[in-house]
């Protein structure tokens, strides 16, 4: 009960006009749990997928750990560079879109603002209404040309960092991408008397499941079927590479 007022509290305390107005003003806050988490599978997937393919084919473990580590290295910096150009581009198609919005206005005023006639009718404002809102609209240019951005071609205002998004994939991809390879590095499963690859596996899976319910925290998931989920797709790719690797061991010459 104390937990439920305490948030009833907080819910209010969001809701006043002021921190409404604070809110709106300072822009959406971005997430970057998609960059996070696509960093953190797919470092696994490829980092675990080589790893099983090299156990394979009964090569040695220093070639785990050296193309493994290479592995880490360069495809994580591909993954986070890929990621900011992408969402730079994303950025210079709303700068484009928005200078043409602008040259539209200048150029066929009264078309524009029947465009903004249009779109507030299917919203359901009519009579004078609707006339006093597209006056208002179509007063202030950037108030205008934002209208027909979020209204007309569907763009959002607000984008992400395209460092912040860049680092969130490297982050990810290196520190839990190295999760398969620690086996390799730290031998202390020896004194177990378990292989590395074993270990790696299992580690391996713990991370994808852990993943998975990492990201359930802040989608409204399940945990467990997001962990499982999460597990379900890197376990199949780890499998087909190891698969690889087991059936050309025997193709390929060994020298």
């Amino acid at each position: 009960m104390d937990r439920d007022k305490d948030n009833l509290i907080r819910h209010h305390a969001l809701h006043t006009p002021s921190a409404i107005r604070a809110r709106l003003a300072s822009g959406p806050d971005h997430s970057y749990l998609r960059d996070f988490t696509f960093g953190a599978i797919d470092g696994l997937v490829t980092t675990f997928a080589m790893v099983a393919a090299v156990a394979g084919a009964d090569l040695s473990p220093t070639i785990v750990i050296i193309v493994g580590l290479a592995n880490v290295l360069a495809d994580g910096f591909s993954m986070a560079v890929s990621n900011f150009l992408g969402v730079r581009a994303d950025q210079k198609l709303l700068q484009q879109a928005r200078r043409s919005e602008e040259a539209h206005i200048r150029l066929y005023p009264e078309g524009e603002r029947e465009e903004i006639r249009q779109i507030l009718m299917r919203k359901g404002f009519a009579g004078e209404d609707l006339n006093r809102a597209v006056d208002v609209i179509t007063s202030d240019l950037q108030r205008w040309v934002d209208t027909m951005l979020t209204e007309e071609l569907g763009l959002a205002l607000h984008r992400a960092s395209a460092w912040r998004a860049a680092l969130a994939t490297f982050v990810a991809f290196v520190f839990i991408g190295l999760v398969p390879l620690v086996p390799f590095l730290m031998p202390l499963q020896a004194l177990l008397g378990l292989s590395p690859f074993a270990v790696s596996a299992a580690g391996t899976a713990l991370a994808f499941f852990l993943v998975g319910a990492f990201r359930a925290r802040f989608t409204e998931e399940k945990w467990p079927v997001s962990g499982l989920e999460t597990l379900a797709v890197g376990g199949t790719a780890a499998f087909l590479a190891w698969l690889v690797g087991a059936l050309l061991k025997d193709i390929l010459p060994s020298g």
